[in-house]
């Protein structure tokens, strides 16, 4: 089986992914069983990863809290980074094992400042949306495990282009708001009907992308592919874990009273 015949969706920022390798045979690269990759081990990848987001998170909300200017300049860093790390470790999952952990730093930058900002004004809401964010991802593992929803080829294509829109509205709302024009979907406080249906949708469709995360895990792991793709796994499943609470947080704050 050759790399590029194993794809999935899952956005990084702009969050989508491409494994187009011209690597060959994945058992040509095995040469024991240390050097396959595992279940277990890219859920232990996993689990470095998250704690280096909430280990710089932690640093990154104590700066807004302190230095606001240079907060929201380190959440900046934060988006730009991870997104130009992402696509490197998307397109290149070789470099998963460096790229990764370097994803998750830039992530924990963005995410500790918006959280901050968040929890000053509805106070409790980050742990809402961490409490919320566990629950929906072993929701979707049930669903994956017993069957509920089924990764077909179907699907795939819809999560793909689904995936990519989001990240063309991120990526051009961006863009805006360097120029003051960004769309009021990004207004805290703003809680139209239209934007509300569009978090939800949005938060859908992150919850989603785990059930193609868990699928491209454990057929990975079927296959024997390299012991790097274990930190390639968890990078996806990292990053939309991250996507999914910030999207979490934003819909919470929604229903919120000022």
């Amino acid at each position: 089986m050759n790399f590029k015949d194993m794809k999935t969706s899952n956005p990084a920022m702009s969050k989508f992914e491409s494994q187009a390798m011209s690597l060959g045979p994945v058992d040509e690269f095995i040469v024991d069983d240390s050097q396959r990759m595992t279940v277990n081990g890219t859920i232990n990848k996993t689990g470095i990863l998250l704690a280096i987001v909430i280990a710089v998170s932690a640093f990154s909300w104590n700066t807004i809290l302190t230095n606001p200017s240079l907060g929201y300049g380190l959440a900046i860093t934060g988006v730009i980074g991870a997104l130009i790390a992402s696509l490197v470790v998307s397109f290149k999952p070789t470099t998963a094992p460096i790229g990764a952990p370097i994803v998750a730093g830039f992530e924990g930058l963005f995410v500790g400042a918006i959280s901050a900002v968040f929890e000053m004004r509805y106070p409790g809401l980050v742990v809402q949306a961490l409490g919320l964010t566990v629950a929906v991802m072993f929701a979707m593992l049930f669903c994956y495990r017993t069957g509920i929803i089924k990764v077909t080829g179907t699907f795939k294509k819809i999560m793909t282009f689904a995936i990519m829109g989001i990240g063309v509205f991120y990526l051009v709302s961006f863009i805006a708001s360097f120029f003051g024009a960004a769309p009021s979907y990004f207004e805290m406080g703003n809680n139209s009907l239209f934007n509300i249906g569009l978090n939800l949708v949005i938060v859908g469709v992150a919850a989603l992308s785990l059930v193609m995360d868990f699928d491209f895990i454990e057929r990975a792991a079927e296959q024997n592919t390299p012991k790097h793709m274990e930190w390639y796994g968890a990078f996806g499943l990292m990053v939309t874990l991250v996507w999914l609470y910030i999207e979490l947080l934003r819909l919470l704050a929604r229903f919120q009273q000022d």
